[in-house]
């Protein structure tokens, strides 16, 4: 059954932790939607760089928010998570954008809404993001289909939008330092969710990034996940850790052909 678009409501969550200058810059970009249509949510760990004064000041442009130690980027998004679905009156979908991260353009939201009210059966849709390459060019990085979920993310968690009832019981796994959202995705769609692909770019990636500070640390946890929900035994997960790293040596030692393969122009943002 399809809605219209007032039937939507999405919450934005964002985490941060002494990044006054990212905070600012996610609040920039959703201040410019020409569609207001969001509520959000702020979870700060306890910064000691002016964050959690700029939060008491702008606090009236959130739906909530807090300052207050927590146990590391994941736990934030569990305790944000937990004040999103006991919001009222409800939103209908959740986008975790960090601090730093920026929506695509000022049109994302305008463009989103209509197609998450047209699926509102649809446990997860998502779409493309963009990186800033060397030089400060923009590029899409396209998303693979969720059905090779397998082999990793298969677009950048802040271009994936949840529907809220779909994250009934779902929440963030602690012991994962940088793939939690990796099995939080995986475990929505093993539950059934459907998923689906939007035509749009979601995001702009902040790169530089714990998970790409430590990819070995990444693939580790990455192999774990797809052994305890998917069941994948080790020569599974031999091949898939093999195709990463070369993936990853790929884009340090030959960045131009990583960029070639993996990236599409900027004038292709919004694919057909």
């Amino acid at each position: 059954m399809r809605g219209g678009t007032d039937t939507v409501r999405l919450a934005v969550v964002t985490v941060v932790r002494d990044d006054l200058p990212g905070l600012r810059a996610t609040r920039a970009s959703l201040r410019a939607q020409t569609v207001p249509a969001y509520d959000w949510f702020i979870a700060d760990g306890a910064s000691i760089d002016g964050t959690a004064g700029w939060l008491a000041r702008h606090g009236d442009e959130a739906a909530w928010w807090r300052s207050a130690p927590d146990r590391g980027l994941y736990d934030a998004m569990n305790v944000a998570l937990d004040a999103v679905a006991g919001r009222s009156p409800p939103c209908s979908h959740v986008l975790f954008l960090n601090a730093g991260d920026r929506l695509a353009d000022d049109r994302v939201l305008e463009r989103l809404l209509p197609a998450l009210a047209e699926h509102p059966d649809h446990g997860l849709l998502y779409g493309d993001a963009l990186e800033e390459l060397p030089g400060g060019r923009l590029a899409v990085k396209p998303a693979r289909s969720h059905r090779r979920a397998a082999l990793g993310m298969f677009t950048h968690h802040q271009a994936m939008v949840y529907r809220l009832s779909a994250l009934s019981g779902v929440r963030f796994d602690l012991r994962h330092g940088l793939a939690a959202d990796y099995a939080f995705t995986l475990t929505v769609l093993k539950r059934g969710g459907s998923a689906r692909r939007l035509p749009l770019s979601v995001c702009i990636f902040a790169t530089g990034g714990r998970s790409q500070q430590d990819p070995a640390r990444g693939r580790r946890e990455q192999a774990i996940i797809r052994r305890e929900l998917l069941g994948l035994g080790w020569p599974g997960n031999a091949t898939i850790w093999g195709l990463q790293w070369l993936a990853l040596t790929l884009r340090q030692t030959i960045p131009w052909l990583y960029t070639k393969y993996r990236f599409s122009s900027n004038e292709r943002s919004f694919l057909s």
